[in-house]
């Protein structure tokens, strides 16, 4: 995987980042979603390089390989906000004062408070499979419940990690052959790592408390995210089925919004990186 990317720890303050970046041009900074690392890029970021830009893959904080942040009551250090922060000043330290962002799934949450809160930095943004915490809050009904029972056994305090942990394979269900071998290893000690698993719950824990906050905070005061943004979900999940027309969703929050679905299941970047990739290039383009 990544073959010549280079591989670094860097200091952004309060936690180091794993990171992997390459190539010349346009920086593009990939964000990762749960429970994968940066590594779910890697049939991705060499295609994004061959094509002319330089693509930046961390791991988020509390995820893979990265630092995990001391817990707080209100589950602060793990919210979008404070990984944004982490993020910007990678990319900072990287050299990098404006670059897109393309996030998927929980990324998707932080490359949306990164444009809201850095509009000088951040020039695009690609959100991948997702809506606002607060719009997908504001909709819940019996059949998000359902499906997306996760959001709300994570933030219960202690029982998720106990039963995440009685057998992370079977609970975080993945096989080798569709992720690739590499991604694969480093996913599969990131769920085998009580550390990491506890920094991953504590993102969901953050999404329904100041996360949410913090997105409604952004409405009353009439922040949008003034970039060109795109709208990425796949054909094979559920965002289209929950939401009926997901660009709906997200038309109060980007004025300049365009996209549609890829072909695939959830996991886009394993699954058909092909697409995503044209995609991304003719939007960045």
């Amino acid at each position: 995987m990544f073959e010549d990317f280079a591989d670094r720890r860097v200091d952004v303050g309060e936690v180091e980042l794993r990171v992997r970046y390459a190539g010349q041009g346009l920086p593009v900074l990939l964000i990762h979603g749960h429970p994968r690392t940066g590594a779910t890029w890697h049939r991705v970021a060499p295609r994004l390089v061959e094509r002319g830009y330089t693509v930046v893959c961390p791991d988020m904080r509390g995820y893979g390989a990265s630092g995990k942040a001391a817990i707080r009551p209100d589950h602060s250090q793990q919210s979008k906000r404070a990984v944004a922060r982490d993020l910007a000043n990678l990319m900072h330290t990287l050299g990098h004062a404006s670059f897109a962002v393309a996030g998927h799934d929980r990324g998707g949450y932080v490359a949306l408070r990164l444009a809201l809160d850095r509009p000088q930095a951040v020039g695009r943004l690609v959100v991948l499979d997702g809506v606002p915490i607060s719009e997908a809050l504001a909709r819940c009904d019996a059949r998000f419940a359902q499906r997306w029972f996760h959001w709300f056994f994570f933030a219960q305090p202690g029982r998720p990690e106990r039963a995440i942990m009685a057998d992370p394979d079977a609970w975080y269900d993945a096989d080798s052959e569709t992720m690739g071998r590499g991604n694969y290893a480093e996913f599969r000690a990131a769920i085998h790592d009580p550390a990491t698993v506890r920094a991953m719950l504590e993102d969901y824990r953050a999404g329904l408390g100041v996360d949410r906050e913090h997105e409604q905070a952004d409405r009353l005061a009439g922040r949008t995210v003034t970039c060109p943004t795109l709208l990425l979900w796949s054909s094979r999940d559920d965002l289209a089925e929950l939401y009926g027309d997901p660009l709906a969703v997200w038309r109060p929050w980007a004025a300049d919004l365009r996209g549609g679905p890829i072909d695939s299941g959830h996991h886009m970047a394993e699954e058909n990186p092909g697409a995503l990739v044209d995609a991304l290039c003719g939007f960045l383009a």
